[in-house]
């Protein structure tokens, strides 16, 4: 929770006017039940009649207040308050809050007893005098309503309209009641508008820096968080954060305000209920915390079951033709049903836990209303409380016990939220390996030649035991072409992959033009190389996006020669739209050859200084392959041309050719060399090329000057 209140902090503004508009309805949903008690009790139990001072009463009763109130002070308090009229009755002059609620303290006995003596008519002294001596054992309540009796019995003797003042009464309270509703509702409407966008907007932003977090890892970190794992954690995790998030501003926000707000409310009331108040808190928080244990360590899991469940079934969406062709379907469905089953069981254990909550909370609730009727039924009875602050009692219980509920509901959902945080925080707060350093020396490569030396590199896997590559040592120059070849699994691909700064060497150091590559900045490091990897990776767009995905300063003449050294121009021309036509996902509607064509042409495209092919001629035919060799020895005979190949016939015109066994140099040197020197080179060419061609060391096709 603590980590999605620190994203919220990033929004003080809205939150705090989110605040407020929530401390703006909760002041007008907790005054509502002020007005249900008013009318219930003063509009409907009192007619209308709010208090016990009349504004008129007869010269008799006004002669009954002044004898029946206490000392001097009270007495001229009543006169100088009420003015004569011609009719001999008096009217309540124009006084001030403060004298009139000085007027309600002196006048609510000497009107009760008014009421009584009124009632009393013509019986006898002794009667009506046992009826006064009650009023000092009266109750408040029963004693403000004797009062109130009494200025209606005023008011009628006067010859007043009493329905009329019921009436204005109700309808005042009732036009409160409906602007307050109105404002309560648009304080709503406005706090939920600012909490969704608030909301959003964090989703957007951890969407944002998560992104941008794994497009700056290494094949370190990205070999630590699973593809599936990063999927999950930057859609279902961050859109748990996003729902929570709303929840919080919306929903734990408001009900400590409701909460402290009605148990204000019932204090004033003064009841003498409270001790109800304290037995509800009591189970619901004791109900909450017994749930939450059970149901917490689950939801730890939960996360991690819906990793393993989009790893699964990622691995078996895209190895479907595998899969058919080795009869595996069963297999497939029975790991993917696992999977499955695991995610529901738990699901279904933390819902089936949370199921008592709603039943027991409502039992509570109606419990509380129950004892709040019982006794309030006895305090009414016994002329303590009146039945509007009785309703009016209940509604702030239950906005309490509500309160509680929503925080309790949310609660179900912060412990999913707290976990993926926590994942979200994880990749977030991951240390990269390889970034650059504060002073880069990338003015000094305003001119790049493209020399690469290897000086003594050795390098180890994380938590590897032995080093993958051990003691390279040498140098690639400009205008040459230098080939990697060796046994499957011996190292080719990590060495040219510590180049573009995918792993960092664990001893020795790669110079480019004698600068360490890891003084360089990544940017300009990226900027000098065109690399092509293994598997061609085609984004989502058409060929052009992808031939010039090296940059947008590549022009239409560019392209299209590039497609043109690629040998891609074949099944291009052969497309109705040509470089505009459309490239699903992954490049899955072109063959394995077109992907590697198209892939060598984006990195032709970018004119790089130095060429990096990581066995990208595989899918090759020979005829294609010896012909595209020869127009990139064309092109790039300014470059320096590193590649790495499982065919002797792809590096048999190599400058300089480097047999790689089991991470170390076996041999280095050109390919008649190589069969006179090293016994490595020798196994590979022997199980590839026939008896004539290791005789002539050449193919048929290659001559002294070049390709035939």
């Amino acid at each position: 929770m603590f980590k999605i209140l620190k994203y919220l902090k990033k929004s003080k503004a809205a939150v705090l006017a989110i605040i407020g508009l929530l401390i703006l309805q909760a002041y007008c949903d907790l005054a509502l039940p002020k007005y249900t008690a008013d009318i219930v009790d003063v509009g409907i139990g009192q007619g209308g009649m709010e208090d016990w001072v009349p504004e008129r009463m007869r010269e008799g009763t006004m002669e009954n207040m002044v004898l029946f109130a206490q000392g001097d002070g009270e007495k001229q308090l009543i006169r100088d308050s009420y003015e004569p009229l011609e009719d001999g009755s008096y009217r309540l002059a124009d006084v001030d809050k403060e004298t009139r609620e000085r007027l309600k303290d002196c006048m609510k006995a000497p009107m009760a007893m008014h009421a009584i003596l009124s009632a009393a008519g013509d019986e006898g002294l002794e009667e009506w005098k046992e009826e006064l001596q009650k009023t000092g054992g009266m109750s408040d309540s029963m004693l403000s309503q004797m009062a109130v009796n009494g200025v209606r019995a005023e008011y009628e003797a006067l010859g007043m309209d009493i329905a009329s003042i019921q009436t204005k009464y109700l309808l005042g309270k009732g036009g409160g009641m409906l602007g307050l509703s109105v404002l309560m509702m648009a304080a709503a409407i406005l706090a939920g508008f600012l909490s969704a966008r608030t909301s959003a907007k964090i989703g957007r932003n951890l969407r944002r820096r998560v992104f941008h977090k794994v497009v700056s890892f290494s094949d370190t970190e990205m070999d630590r968080f699973s593809t599936a794992s990063l999927i999950t954690r930057s859609t279902n995790d961050i859109q748990q954060i996003q729902m929570v998030s709303v929840m919080l501003l919306r929903m734990v926000l408001y009900a400590p305000i409701v909460g402290i707000g009605g148990v204000l409310k019932v204090v004033n009331t003064r009841t003498g209920m409270g001790w109800i108040i304290v037995v509800a808190v009591v189970l619901i928080v004791l109900l909450v915390l017994t749930l939450m244990k059970i149901a917490l360590p689950k939801f730890k899991m939960m996360q991690n079951l819906v990793d393993r469940m989009n790893l699964v079934s990622r691995e078996i969406l895209t190895g479907i033709p595998v899969i058919r062709a080795f009869s595996r379907e069963k297999y497939e469905e029975e790991r993917f049903d696992k999977a499955s089953r695991d995610l529901m069981r738990t699901q279904l254990f933390t819902n089936r836990v949370m199921t008592f909550m709603m039943p027991l909370m409502m039992m509570i609730m109606n419990g509380v209303t129950v004892m709040i009727v019982y006794f309030g039924a006895k305090g009414v009875d016994a002329g303590n409380l009146q039945v509007g602050d009785m309703l009016a009692f209940i509604t702030y219980t239950m906005q309490i016990v509500m309160a509680f509920l929503m925080i309790t509901m949310i609660s179900i959902m912060l412990p999913r939220a707290g976990v993926a945080a926590e994942r979200v925080e994880e990749v977030l707060s991951m240390d990269t390996v390889i970034h650059d350093k504060e002073v880069t020396r990338d003015g000094e490569l305003e001119h790049v030649k493209g020399v690469v030396r290897f000086e003594n590199v050795s390098f180890k896997y994380p938590g590897a035991d032995e080093n993958a590559l051990e003691g390279i040592d040498f140098t690639a120059n400009p205008g040459e072409t230098t080939a990697i070849i060796g046994s499957t699994g011996c190292g080719k691909s990590t060495l040219i992959r510590l180049i573009p700064r995918f792993y960092d060497v664990t001893e020795g150091r790669i110079t480019i033009d004698g600068i360490d590559i890891r003084d360089l900045s990544q940017h300009k490091l990226h900027d000098m190389l065109g690399y092509v990897p293994q598997k061609g990776v085609l984004f989502s767009g058409n060929i052009e996006s992808n031939i010039k995905f090296g940059g947008d300063s590549i022009a239409d003449g560019e392209m299209e020669e590039a497609a043109r050294i690629a040998q891609a121009m074949e099944f291009i021309d052969s497309k109705p739209k040509r470089f505009a036509s459309e490239i699903s996902q992954g490049g899955t509607n072109v063959s394995g050859g077109q992907k590697q064509r198209l892939s060598i042409a984006r990195a032709i495209a970018k004119q790089p200084d130095i060429c990096l092919f990581d066995d990208s001629f595989s899918a090759l035919d020979y005829k294609t392959d010896v012909v595209l060799r020869k127009a990139l020895h064309e092109k790039l005979s300014h470059a320096t041309v590193i590649i790495v190949a499982q065919r002797i016939s792809t590096i048999l015109h190599a400058d300089k050719i480097i047999v790689l066994d089991e991470g170390k140099i076996a041999g280095i040197g050109r390919h008649e060399e190589l069969l006179e020197t090293c016994g490595a080179y020798r196994e590979i060419a022997r199980s590839q090329l026939s008896e004539a061609e290791l005789k002539n060391a050449v193919p048929p096709c290659i001559t002294e000057g070049g390709y035939a």
